[in-house]
């Protein structure tokens, strides 16, 4: 076989073997006060279950912050809708 053709397969491949492993910085809550803590506790037990890492459980609001991958979040997300489960990208907040 011909380096380049391998090259090319290799390169072809890689974005996909890559997008698989990626993992993002989310916070997960829960808009119903009246979620019951099991809901949460499941929800942080599935991230941790697929590699994933909670970095902050937060007592204002019913929720946490994590890192995980896109699919793990996903299916927590799919569960997580009968409790009114929200999922958004964890970022830098400022005031002016």
């Amino acid at each position: 076989m011909k380096p380049f053709t391998i090259l090319a397969a290799t390169l072809a491949i890689l974005p996909g073997a890559l997008a698989v492993d990626q993992k993002k910085s989310v916070i997960v809550w829960f808009e119903d006060d009246a979620t019951p803590d099991s809901a949460i506790n499941d929800a942080k037990q599935s991230i941790l279950d697929a590699g994933g890492k909670i970095t902050h459980i937060y007592t204002i609001i019913k929720g946490f912050a994590a890192i995980s991958s896109e699919k793990a979040l996903e299916q927590v997300q799919t569960w997580g809708n009968k409790y009114d489960i929200h999922i958004e990208d964890d970022q830098v907040m400022s005031t002016d």
